[in-house]
Parts: C-alpha cells; structure tokens; sequence
C-alpha cells in the first residue's frame, strides 16, 4: 500500500517525502539522478523490495530538490544543499540517528553527509555509486567528454520516450516492455528535459574522492560485477579509501539495485544493520574551515571583529581562534564559507582594512579544530596572498559544484607536511565592469551602483537559459522601459545584449582555464545549444570557442 506523501521544508523549498516500514531502525534513502516517490509504488519489482525492507527498517523516502513531487528550482543545488534537505526529512520525521542508502548520484551526497554530520548517521549503504562522473587519469573509468555529451544529447532530445537507451540500466529487463514503459514513464514524472538535462551537467562535476577518507561511520559498499553505467572498479576505488568498509561484489549487470536478483541485496543489507555495534561518540567529523589576516592601518580593531564576527555568524560558522590580526572559523561547508568570505571581504573593503582569506576542508577534532595542518595552511596562504583575495584548496574547488562561485587557478600550489602538492583557487569577483570595455567612463562612474547591481542580478542566474528581460527587471524593481532607456545610455546596450554580452565574456574566461567542453560551458552560462552559443561567441569575439581553446 502506497503510504502518504507530506511536504516538510529546506530553507524555502518544499522537500516531499514517505515514511513506511516497521522496522526498529530508520532508513533513509536518497535516490539516484531523479525519482518521483508515488510512482515508485507503481513499479511491481521496486514495491516488492521496499516491502522487504520495512520489514526490518522504518524506511523513509524524499524526491531531492528539483526533482519528483518536490519543488522544481531552477538553478542548480549544491552539495549543502542537498544535505540540509536530508536533514529537513530526518527532522519532520523525528529521525535523530539513520542509516543512509545512497544509489547512484545519490551516493555522493550521502557520503559527504556521514562525514560532515556522523553523529547523524547509523551507517551508510551504498549501491552503484561513482566518486567522479568526468574521466581524468587518477580515475579513468568515468565517462570521457564524447560519452557525456552523448548522454546530454540523448537527454535533450529523446528524454523520457523509447529511443533512450534505458535498457543500459536494467539490462536483465531489456525484453520486459511493461518495465521498460514504467521506467520511462519514471523519468518523465522525475524532471523535466531541461531539469534532467542540468541534473546530469551537474553531476559531471561531482569529485568526492577528497573527502572518502574522512567517512568513519560503518559503511558497506554494493556493486554488480558487469554495471554499465557505473564500473566496478569505481565501486573498488572508493571502498579502498573509506577507513573499514566492506565492499561486496554481486553477480548481475543491472544498475537499479531493485532488478536482478534482489534476495541478496536484501540479506546484506539487513546483516550488515543488524551487526552494528552500538555508535561511538566521533571525536572527529569534516569541516570547512576559514583562515584570515587582517591588516588593521591604526583603525578601531574591534571594529573589524565586530564586523568578521558579525558575517560568520550570519552564514552559521563559529569562531574556534581569535587573535589581534587572525582568526579560524569553522562551517558546515564550503559554500556558506565561501559566500562569507565574498560578503566579508566587501565589507572590510568598504572599511579600507585590508583582509586576506584562504578556505580549506579536512577532518578535525570536534572539541578542537586546530591541528598542524590548519597552521601548515594558514602558514602558506598568508605567504600566498594577497589583500581582498579569498583562496580556495582543490578539495574545496570539488565541493562547490551548482554554487555558482567563479574559480581561477592560483599561481602556486600548498604543500602539506606529508609532502602532498594541493592545488589551489582563488575566487574570481562576479562582477566585471571590463565586460563594457566599449563603455565611456563616465557614465559608468556617475550609474555606478545602477549598474552593479544590473551586472551581479545577471551574473546570479548565468546558467539559467530561462533568465531574461522581465526577470530582471522584476528582480531589480524597474519596467522594461526604464531599464532599456538607462542601460542604452550608460552602456549603449540594450538588455538582451548586456545579457548576452555577461554570459559571453564569462565563458570565454571559462574556455581559457580549459577545464570544460564548449558544450558544458554554454551550458553554465545560459545557453540551452552549444550550435547557438558557438555563433553568439564568434560574433562577440571574432573567434569560434574551439578556435579560441585551439589556439
């Protein structure tokens, strides 16, 4: 019997959700990619297994943000965001303590989720799932750009219908029409093409192998030998470098774990939560931590605490040290960090006290976050940087996917006191008054703050293609007509080509990093066909984006 679904919130979305089951223990499951949790009780094969599973769990589920019977957002969620959505479903079920299912896509943010809230989490449970979705030479068995842009293809133009090759999925139900129909009538109801369509962009830039080692609550890791979509050595990987996981290889080729033979999926699962011994108390957990100098030039120093202090406790960060010109703070991620650092360091910018930030993650005590290697890199940032700069680690870089935070690659590298080289990042400011290089001075002195916030309104939605005239003209309290008639005369442009022009000077910082197809970046800055984004680029710039990567 279908249970009930309820709506509880995550912030101000609304995060739809199940509970049902029997069992002494909560089970949370985060689904792969998309799902639709009332048309999961339609699939005869995955009612059997849930039924099986509340036999010995209380088993809740939830469509994550974007997806199912959840609010459909428009731009991407980060990996914090996810994982508050999995906190919002434990706390409106009354959940304190829970052993995490992830499959597939869903994987990654329940591994991120048990090393940054282990005193939340029984166990973790695994099937299918990647620690990378983009092929690199420390991981090569995920998909190449040409595999991914087949993908993105197949998406944009046979979402949900027969042409998508679903059968890679569930290889045992190829010949299974009823199946094959309900899976694709899954999709459907899961997202939209261009929902699904950001979904999978997304998860390209997944990269949780930094924090794997930093998972200490028991883990099991389940993975059919002859997976198509996610190779069993990626399964081998990630067990290898979680600290006493149990990897378990099951015969079978299919991806969804409620195909194939789902006895022995159950048996392991129910075995492995019973022998669970009663939890420790984590003398460690994963933070983000902050690191800052500020130079005082003879102001009111407790002016700066007040204001530092201020900003951290705005973005729920706490204050582990505190000197006259130095302080750690520590987050519940990388993005609340980051977005603390941009507002902070505007804010003592307006001061005219000079402040340096670097962000890193690691594992740390919980009562006491300082170790040698939070001074190591304090060390080396206030070597490396530079007034009103804000630097970022790789692991943090890898964290921020969907966040929306520019990137560019630091000039030098942070080595550890083990002698391991991490590459660094600082964050590029969004706001860019050189995209207007055309643009007389003047006018852009005297409508400065008009145009700023023109600038950053556009530059908050730059992957979203459904961003236009009249949403920004709603977002920045103007008509259409007052908005074309002050842009024509301070920047020449109208809207539209302000519009474009933003988008297109950010992607070709893009294209120079190298770091993405042109297809991935037309699709981060707004614009749903590569074709058409390739033909605004050379008219911009009198150059093709493969011409100009090429070159």
């Amino acid at each position: 019997m279908k249970p009930e679904t309820k709506y509880t919130k995550s912030g101000l979305v609304n995060i739809a959700y199940q509970v049902f089951g029997s069992g002494p223990v909560d089970l949370v499951y985060i689904p792969g990619w998309v799902s639709n949790i009332d048309w999961m009780w339609s699939c005869p094969e995955l009612v059997d297994f849930f039924t099986e599973l509340g036999k010995f769990a209380r088993v809740i589920l939830f469509d994550k943000r974007g997806t199912g019977l959840s609010d459909r957002v428009v731009e991407f969620a980060t990996l914090e965001e996810r994982m508050e959505d999995i906190t919002a479903v434990m706390d409106a079920v009354g959940s304190e303590k829970a052993v995490l299912f992830g499959h597939s896509e869903g994987g990654s943010v329940s591994a991120l989720f048990s090393a940054t809230y282990p005193d939340r989490v029984i166990s973790l449970i695994t099937f299918g799932i990647f620690a990378k979705r983009k092929y690199s030479n420390d991981y090569p068995w995920a998909p190449t750009d040409q595999e991914r842009q087949v993908v993105y293809d197949m998406i944009e133009n046979d979402w949900g219908s027969g042409d998508m090759n679903l059968a890679s999925l569930a290889p045992s139900k190829a010949k299974d029409q009823a199946f094959m129909d309900w899976l694709a009538s899954y999709f459907r109801l899961g997202a939209s093409p261009s929902a699904a369509l950001k979904l999978t962009r997304m998860n390209t830039q997944v990269d949780i192998i930094g924090i794997l080692g930093s998972i200490k609550v028991p883990t099991l890791l389940l993975q059919r030998t002859d997976d198509i979509d996610v190779k069993i050595q990626e399964g081998q990987f990630i067990a290898e470098r979680i600290p006493g996981s149990k990897f378990l290889e099951l015969e079978g080729s299919d991806h969804l774990f409620w195909v194939g033979d789902t006895d022995v999926i159950l048996e392991a699962m129910k075995a492995f939560i019973n022998d669970i011994e009663p939890a420790p108390v984590y003398e460690k957990k994963l933070f983000t931590v902050m690191v800052g100098r500020t130079i005082s030039l003879g102001l009111n120093n407790s002016e700066h605490q007040e204001v530092i202090r201020n900003y951290i406790k705005q973005y729920k960060g706490n204050i582990v040290e505190y000197t006259s010109q130095t302080f750690i703070a520590t987050f519940e991620g990388p993005s609340k960090a980051v977005f603390c650092g941009s507002d902070l360091v505007k804010a003592m910018k307006a001061i005219h006290a000079p402040l340096s930030l670097g962000i890193d993650i690691k594992e740390c005590f919980v009562q006491h976050c300082i170790c040698e290697q939070t001074e190591n890199f304090e060390v080396a940032i206030f070597e490396q940087s530079v007034p009103y700069q804000i630097i970022l680690t790789q692991t943090v870089k890898n964290l921020l996917l969907g966040s929306g935070v520019n990137l560019a690659p630091h000039k030098t590298n942070f080595k550890t006191a083990s002698g391991e080289c991490i590459s660094l990042y600082t964050v590029v400011e969004n706001l860019k008054l050189d995209t207007l290089q055309d643009t007389d001075q003047h006018r852009l002195a005297k409508h400065n703050s008009f145009l700023e916030k023109v600038l950053q309104n556009i530059y908050n939605h730059l992957s979203n293609d459904c961003f236009g005239v009249t949403t920004l003209c709603r977002e920045i309290g103007v008509s259409e007509r007052q908005l074309q008639r002050k842009l024509k005369a301070i920047t020449n442009k109208s809207p539209n080509q302000l519009i474009s022009s933003v988008r297109l000077h950010h992607a070709k910082e893009l294209l120079l990093d190298q770091e993405n197809t042109v297809a991935e970046i037309a699709f981060r800055t707004g614009f749903s066909s590569p074709s058409y984004f390739s033909k605004c680029f050379k008219k911009e710039f009198s150059v093709s984006p493969s011409d100009l990567i090429s070159s």
